[in-house]
C-alpha cells in the first residue's frame, strides 16, 4: 500500500475517462417531491424559468419539460426548481428552503439511499396481500383554490367506513393519523366547509395526500419512506447517516453506545477501571476524529476521554459519519474523519419523549425530552438525561475490582429556536453536565480509603457548562446567498484520583466561526469564505501523595484563521471541492491546511469519491490517556514534559489523509441492494507517540520516522426477504509506528473485523435486530519484564460478540414502545484485564492491557413513550 495515493488517483481518472464516453442529455429529469402542493410549486418554478410546458408526475418523480433553447436551458429550469425547494438530479435545494416547506412536502432528499430515483419501488407492500394487518395510516388534507393554490385544511374529520366509531381530525398542518385494521379499505373525509366523500385507499403504507377541489376529494400521491441508515449520493463528501430509527436498534443510552449497529466506527474501553470509552476510526484513536454537535465543537480537549458519555442517545436526531478529511469550514483538527451529531430540535420534534432503561448489572437511565412551540416563530426545548450505576459488586473477572465505576451522571440541554419569513434563523442554548463516579476495589470507601493503601480506589467529578448560539440569514432576493455565525463557550472542570495519585484539570474554551456562501453566476460555481477563532485555556495539577511531588502546568492557546472553499458542479454527476485555510497558533506559528474532494458518478447508481488533505492538532497527553494514572508505570522524562515549552515540549501532530471510495447500488432478485468499497491512507508528518513497549514506564515523544494507517473496508447491503434488511462488512487495518525500539504494529488494534447486522420489522409493530462482530487478533505490548505470573501472550485471541434486541410498539397512536435486549450474548470477556490486581500498590499493577470486552453477557429492558 505504499503507492496508495497513485493507485487511488489512477483508478479515479480511469473511471472518469471511461464514463465521459457515455454522456447523454435528456429533457425528462428527476425532481423530488410528495404531493399536489409539491406539483404546483415545481411546475410554477419551471415555467418562471422559461419552460413553455412542464408536467411533473408525483408517482414517478419525473418532470417532462418543453422549452425554447434560445430563451432558457434545462440547467436553468432545474436550478429554479431547486431554489423553490425541490431537489433535482442536477441541483440540490438549499437546506433553509427545504426546511421551510410544508410538513407534507418534506420529501426524502435526493441522493440519499432509498430516495426518489424516478422508479417505483418493487415488491410494494401495498398490494392486497399486505392489507391483513394493523398499522397506522398517515395523511394530509389540502384544498385547491380557483387559482390553483393549495392550503392545508384543519379540523377535517377522518374515519374508516368499515368502523365509523373511531374518528380522528387533521391538525393545523392538515395532517392526520388513523389506525388501519384488517380489511379496511374506504376512508371517509369530511369538513364543515366541504361535502363528505369516501375514498378507496390504495396506498396504505405511505403518506396519503387527500386533495379537495370544488368539493371533490381524491387521493393524490404518496411519499416514500426513509431508510434508517443511508449514504448520500449527492454530497461531495461520503457521509453515512444514522437516523433515530437506526439508534432504536440498540439501547443507545449515550453516544458511546450509538455505533453498535455500525461497521465504520469502533467504540472500545480505554482501560479496565475508569469506564471511559473512545472512538476508533481508520485504526486511529478518537482524538484524531473531529466530534461536532450540529457543526459546533463537541467534547474536546480535556473533555475527550469521558465526553462520549455526556451526550444521551435519546437526544440524538441523526449522526453523520464521514471518513477521511473534511471541509476546511469545520476547522483544521480533523485527521481521520468527522462525526457530527444532530440533536432533536424544539420546532420539529415530539412535544414529549420519555425513555427509561435498566439492565441486570444495576444500571438505570432515565431520559425526558420536552418541546413547545411558543408562536409561529419561537420554539423551546429541554433535553434531560440521568444515569445511575450503584452496583459496586459487578466483577466478571473475579479480581476484586469493579468493572464499571459507580455513581451518577446528570446532563441537560435547554435550547431555543427562532425563525421568521425573512430569512433569519437563530438557535441558542445552554448545556450542563455533572458526573460523579467512584471505582477501584469492590470494598473501597472514598471517605475512609482515598489516598491511602487500605484499598485501591479511583474517582472523578466532572463538571461542564457550555453556551452556544447559531445565527443565520438567507438573502430573500438570492436563496443561494447566506451568512452564518457560530458561537460557543464552555468550561470543563475535573477532579480525579487514582490510588495515591491525584490529577485535576480545568479547560475553558471559546469558539467563533463566520461563514458566507454564495454562487458565482450559477450553482455550478459555489463558494464559502469565512474566519474563525479558537481559544483554549488549560490548567493541570498532577500530584503524587507518595513521595509528595506536585506538578502544575498551564497554557493558553489561540488559533485565528481564514478559509475559502470553492465547489465546481458543472453537471449533476460531478463535484470538485477545493478548500484552503490559513491559521496562526500563538504557540506554533502559521500553518496552512489544503483539502480537496472529488465526487463523480459514471452511471446513475455508481458513485466514486477521492479526497485528500492535511490535518493538525495539539495533543493533551495526560487528559487523553487517563489510564496511565491507574498504573504503576512511571512517566518517562516527566520533568522535561512538565517544564517543556508550548504543550509539554512536544510539536503539534500533523498528518495527510487520502481516501478513495466506490458506492454501487443495484437490484438483486427484484430488491434494492448495494455494495461499497473504501480505501484510506493516513500518513503522519509528526505524531506524539505513546510508547507502552517498556512494562515499567510509558513514554511520550515526537515521532522520528514513519507512522501510518491503511484501512480497507467493504460493505454489502441487501433485503433477502420482505421487511428484512441485512448488512455485511469486512475491514482490514494496517497501523504501524516507528517507536524507539523499531517499527511495530500499533498495539491493541485488530487487523481484521467482520460485521453483520440484521433488522426485521413487521406491520404489527414488532422489530427484531441482531448484530454480530468478529474481532481479530491484536498485538499486546511486551510484558516479558514482569514476573511470570504477570506476563501476557504477545497476541490476543480472536473473539465474537453478539447483540440482539426485540421491541414492540403499542397504543392507539403507536406512541408506546417496550424493548428487551442483550449485549455480548456470546459471554466472551477478558479474564485478566488488570495485571497484578492482587498488588495494586506494587510495581507491576497495570490496567491498560485491555484488548477485549470487560464485561460478559448483559440483558436490559426499557420503555419509550412520546407525544407528537
Amino acid at each position: 500500500m505504499k503507492n496508495i495515493h497513485y493507485l487511488c488517483i489512477a483508478l479515479f481518472l480511469a473511471a472518469i475517462q471511461w464514463s465521459y464516453a457515455q454522456e447523454a442529455n435528456k429533457v425528462t429529469f428527476d425532481v423530488a417531491g410528495n404531493c399536489g402542493m409539491c406539483k404546483q410549486r415545481i411546475e410554477k418554478a419551471g415555467k418562471d424559468a422559461g419552460a413553455s410546458q412542464i408536467v411533473w408526475d408525483p408517482n414517478t418523480g419525473k418532470a417532462e419539460v418543453i422549452f425554447n433553447s434560445k430563451k432558457t436551458s434545462v440547467s436553468k429550469i432545474k436550478e429554479a426548481i431547486a431554489a423553490a425547494g425541490h431537489d433535482t438530479d442536477e441541483f440540490k435545494a438549499p437546506d433553509e428552503v427545504y426546511n421551510a416547506l410544508h410538513t407534507c412536502c418534506l420529501y426524502e432528499r435526493m441522493g440519499e439511499e432509498g430516495a426518489v430515483t424516478g422508479k417505483k419501488m418493487q415488491n410494494n407492500p401495498d398490494d392486497p396481500a399486505h392489507h391483513d394487518h394493523d398499522h397506522e395510516v398517515r395523511g394530509v388534507v389540502v384544498n385547491e383554490s380557483e387559482n390553483g393554490n393549495l392550503k392545508p385544511i384543519q379540523g377535517a374529520t377522518v374515519y374508516w367506513l368499515e368502523n365509523p366509531e373511531k374518528k380522528v381530525q387533521s391538525d393545523k398542518d392538515g395532517i392526520f393519523k388513523i389506525m388501519h385494521e384488517h380489511d379496511y379499505k374506504r376512508l371517509v373525509v369530511s369538513h364543515t366547509a366541504m361535502q363528505a366523500d369516501t375514498l378507496e385507499v390504495t396506498k396504505m403504507h405511505e403518506v396519503l395526500v387527500v386533495q379537495s377541489k370544488n368539493n371533490v376529494l381524491k387521493e393524490v400521491v404518496v411519499s416514500r419512506q426513509q431508510k434508517s441508515n443511508y449514504i448520500s449520493r449527492m454530497n461531495a463528501t461520503r457521509v453515512e447517516t444514522l437516523t433515530a430509527r437506526e439508534l432504536f436498534k440498540a439501547a443507545c443510552c449515550d453516544l458511546s453506545e450509538s455505533f453498535e449497529t455500525n461497521a465504520s466506527v469502533d467504540v472500545v474501553s480505554s482501560d479496565a477501571v475508569t469506564g471511559s470509552k473512545q472512538i476508533q476510526m481508520l485504526g486511529l484513536s478518537g482524538i484524531y476524529t473531529q466530534l461536532t454537535v450540529e457543526g459546533l465543537p463537541g467534547p474536546r480537549g480535556f473533555a475527550i476521554p469521558l465526553g462520549l458519555n455526556s451526550i444521551s442517545g435519546s437526544w440524538i436526531d441523526a449522526i453523520n459519519i464521514s471518513k477521511g478529511i473534511g471541509s476546511v469550514v469545520n476547522g483544521f483538527e480533523n485527521m481521520a474523519g468527522q462525526i457530527n451529531v444532530e440533536l432533536k430540535k424544539p420546532h420539529n420534534t415530539d412535544r414529549l419523549y420519555f425513555n427509561a432503561y435498566g439492565n441486570n448489572m444495576g444500571r438505570t437511565d432515565v431520559n425526558l425530552n420536552v418541546s413547545q412551540r411558543l408562536s409561529d416563530n419561537w420554539s423551546v426545548g429541554f433535553l434531560l438525561h440521568d444515569n445511575f450505576m450503584y452496583n459496586r459488586h459487578m466483577n466478571f473477572s473475579n479480581n476484586g475490582f469493579r468493572d464499571i465505576p459507580v455513581g451518577n451522571l446528570f446532563s441537560g440541554v435547554n435550547r431555543w429556536h427562532y425563525q421568521n419569513d425573512h430569512g433569519v434563523i437563530v438557535q441558542f442554548g445552554i448545556k450542563y453536565l455533572h458526573d460523579n463516579r467512584v471505582g477501584g476495589e469492590i470494598d473501597f470507601d472514598k471517605n475512609n480509603d482515598q489516598f491511602t493503601t487500605n484499598r485501591y480506589g479511583l474517582g472523578f467529578i466532572n463538571k461542564r457548562v457550555e453556551g452556544f448560539a447559531k445565527v443565520g440569514y438567507v438573502f430573500p432576493t438570492n436563496l443561494h446567498r447566506s451568512i452564518g455565525l457560530q458561537l460557543s463557550a464552555s468550561n470543563y472542570d475535573q477532579e480525579s484520583f487514582f490510588g495515591l495519585t491525584g490529577y485535576n484539570n480545568n479547560h475553558s474554551s471559546g469558539y467563533a466561526n463566520l461563514i458566507f456562501q454564495d454562487v458565482i453566476g450559477s450553482e455550478a460555481h459555489k463558494y464559502k469564505v469565512g474566519a474563525s477563532l479558537q481559544y483554549d485555556k488549560y490548567k493541570e495539577d498532577l500530584f503524587y501523595t507518595s513521595p509528595g511531588i506536585n506538578y502544575q502546568m498551564g497554557r493558553q492557546e489561540r488559533v485565528a484563521g481564514v478559509f475559502g472553499e470553492y465547489t465546481y458542479s458543472p453537471v449533476e454527476k460531478l463535484d470538485v471541492v477545493l478548500g484552503l485555510r490559513q491559521d496562526h497558533n500563538n504557540l506554533y506559528g502559521w500553518f496552512t491546511t489544503p483539502r480537496g474532494v472529488i465526487r463523480y458518478q459514471p452511471a446513475t447508481n455508481t458513485t466514486l469519491r477521492l479526497s485528500s488533505g492535511r490535518g493538525q492538532r495539539t495533543a493533551n497527553i495526560f487528559a487523553e490517556n487517563l489510564g496511565i494514572f491507574a498504573s504503576s508505570r512511571s512517566i518517562a522524562n516527566l520533568d522535561g514534559i512538565v517544564n517543556g515549552a508550548g504543550a509539554y515540549g512536544l510539536r503539534p501532530e500533523v498528518s495527510w489523509n487520502t481516501g478513495f471510495s466506490v458506492d454501487q447500488n443495484f437490484s438483486l432478485f427484484g430488491r434494492e441492494a448495494g455494495v461499497s468499497f473504501e480505501l484510506f491512507h493516513n500518513n503522519f508528518q509528526n505524531q506524539v507517540v505513546i510508547d507502552w513497549e517498556n512494562p515499567r514506564e510509558v513514554g511520550f515523544y515526537n515521532l522520528e520516522g514513519k507512522s501510518f494507517s491503511n484501512s480497507l473496508q467493504t460493505e454489502f447491503r441487501f433485503m433477502p426477504i420482505q421487511h428484512l434488511e441485512a448488512r455485511f462488512a469486512y475491514r482490514y487495518l494496517d497501523v504501524q509506528t516507528d517507536y524507539q525500539t523499531g517499527r511495530l504494529q500499533k498495539p491493541l488494534i485488530a487487523k481484521h473485523r467482520g460485521f453483520m447486522n440484521l433488522g426485521y420489522n413487521t406491520h404489527g409493530g414488532w422489530s427484531f435486530d441482531y448484530t454480530l462482530n468478529v474481532v481479530g487478533q491484536k498485538r499486546i505490548p511486551p510484558t516479558t519484564g514482569n514476573p511470570v505470573q504477570y506476563q501476557l501472550e504477545d497476541r490476543s485471541p480472536a473473539y465474537v460478540t453478539m447483540n440482539a434486541q426485540v421491541s414492540k410498539t403499542f397504543g392507539k397512536n403507536k406512541n408506546f414502545d417496550i424493548y428487551v435486549g442483550g449485549e455480548n450474548l456470546s459471554n466472551f470477556f477478558q479474564k485478566d484485564p488488570i495485571l497484578a490486581f492482587d498488588q495494586p500498590f506494587g510495581s507491576n499493577f497495570d490496567t491498560n492491557m485491555l484488548w477485549g470486552p470487560l464485561t460478559g453477557r448483559m440483558f436490559y429492558t426499557g420503555i419509550r413513550y412520546h407525544i407528537k
